[in-house]
């Protein structure tokens, strides 16, 4: 065989093992969910490519035999081509035995380099970056080459499993997707700028309504407006006049005995056709939704579309009315910044390091404002007053101060035992470990 021929026949090895390591990474790396979407628009390949996903033992086979196959022979095919004239010209300069064996480590050197960089980190690395798309254009060839080879294939197929059963290996992915999976994935595109922002946190805040508890959306029970039974036509009409509101409870004596609600929708019908409000008439009073304050806002949610409402009372275990909350209050938390607050910010950042906020903002708002990692006893509270109760072990005063992390909060107003207004402020050094409290 001439030189020229040679090296034709090791440039052909070389660009079929190329070929053989663009399959292997395209199929690992290709996305099941992309797959899917490609299927579902009609792309035959595609469901090839997802199937041999679930059961790639053959695949990986013909790869593996591709592979390493075209390697011994272009092992041997670069030997032969460089060696000779490699060990001829370093005979001018050393002895026969020296240069022969110089010259065959060069020509293995250089074979090996070579099939290094072309047939293994450039198609990988090209690969990595269009993974679904070669693997639509290969898996036609592979599946010829798994039909052509089939014998040997089934032999070492047999062979790897009898192995993988004989130590309990896994041999099968899981394509279980986690909401962990999702937001990251989520985060990722928001980086890449694929996905807004405000999608984004959309997106997490969705999610997030598996673990927010009703208190930390829900309108609490010292700002819940409500009317007496008994009440006036004139008072009725004064109050929704002021404080206007989808609903409004109706008590007998005080907040704690519920008789029902009424819709801002029938009283403003009243109003409208000239009638009078009397909140004793049965027809304007509906039945109402009583939840415990233990649910999180996802379950709120199943339990609106089972009763059909929008607006839910909140219970504590002691059956004492602690807030009310709405679809409307739900959608407010999933929607965010998207939505223009008509409500006074509960968090006001007033310079680079400090912060004005609420005792009511719920502490996941807080925590995602100051971009706090991680606090303690998490589990036992859910707003900063709460969180501040449970450091200091006592209501706190005017003037008290929790330091946690990197930041000091400070109560500021206290109205009858309520935390109205706190002060967090980012310390100039780092944080302690351990919470310090101080009075």
């Amino acid at each position: 065989m001439s030189v020229t021929q040679s090296l034709l026949l090791l440039s052909l090895l070389i660009l079929f093992s190329s070929f053989f390591a663009l399959a292997e990474i395209a199929l690992a790396a290709s996305r099941p969910l992309k797959l899917r979407q490609m299927s579902d628009e009609g792309s035959d390949k595609a469901q090839r490519v997802i199937e041999v996903q679930k059961n790639p033992g053959n695949y990986l086979t013909v790869v593996q035999i591709g592979m390493n196959a075209l390697a011994i022979l272009g092992g041997i095919v670069g030997e032969g081509v460089l060696s000779p004239p490699l060990t001829e010209l370093l005979a001018n300069y050393l002895p026969t035995a020296h240069a022969a064996t110089l010259g065959f480590v060069i020509s293995f050197v250089v074979t090996t380099s070579l099939f290094i960089v072309i047939t293994d980190l450039i198609p990988k690395q090209v690969a990595m970056a269009i993974p679904e798309h070669l693997a639509l254009r290969v898996i036609g060839p592979m599946r010829l080459l798994n039909t052509l080879l089939k014998p040997l294939v089934m032999l070492y197929v047999w062979l790897a499993n009898s192995l993988i059963r004989l130590f309990n290996l896994p041999n099968r992915r899981e394509e279980l997707i986690t909401p962990g999976d999702i937001l990251a994935m989520t985060e990722a595109g928001a980086q890449a700028g694929t996905l807004a922002a405000s999608e984004q946190q959309v997106i997490e805040n969705i999610f997030e309504l598996e673990t927010r508890t009703l208190p930390s959306a829900m309108t609490h029970r010292d700002s819940v407006v409500f009317f007496l039974h008994d009440d006036p036509d004139e008072v009725v009409r004064s109050r929704i006049a002021s404080e206007p509101h989808s609903a409004y409870p109706v008590c007998d004596g005080d907040i704690d005995h519920i008789i029902g609600y009424v819709t801002i929708k029938d009283l403003f019908q009243r109003v409208l056709s000239d009638k009078p409000i009397s909140l004793t008439d049965p027809t304007l009073i509906h039945k109402p939704l009583v939840v415990p304050d233990r649910l999180t806002l996802a379950e709120v949610l199943k339990q609106y579309r089972q009763a059909g409402e929008t607006f839910a009372l909140i219970l504590n275990e002691y059956s004492m009315l602690v807030g009310l909350i709405t679809l409307n209050d739900v959608m407010s938390i999933v929607m965010g910044d998207l939505v223009s607050p008509w409500y006074e910010e509960q968090i006001v950042r007033r310079d680079e390091h400090s912060w004005l906020i609420d005792g009511i903002t719920p502490i996941q708002d807080v925590r995602r404002a100051l971009e706090i990692d991680s606090i303690p006893h998490d589990d036992e509270y859910e707003t900063l007053a709460g969180f501040l109760m449970t450091m200091l072990r006592r209501v706190p005063k005017r003037t008290d101060r929790v330091v946690w992390g990197d930041y000091t909060f400070e109560v500021m107003d206290v109205d009858n035992y309520r935390i109205d207004q706190v002060m967090a402020t980012r310390n100039q050094r780092p944080g302690a470990e351990d919470a310090k409290l101080a009075t």
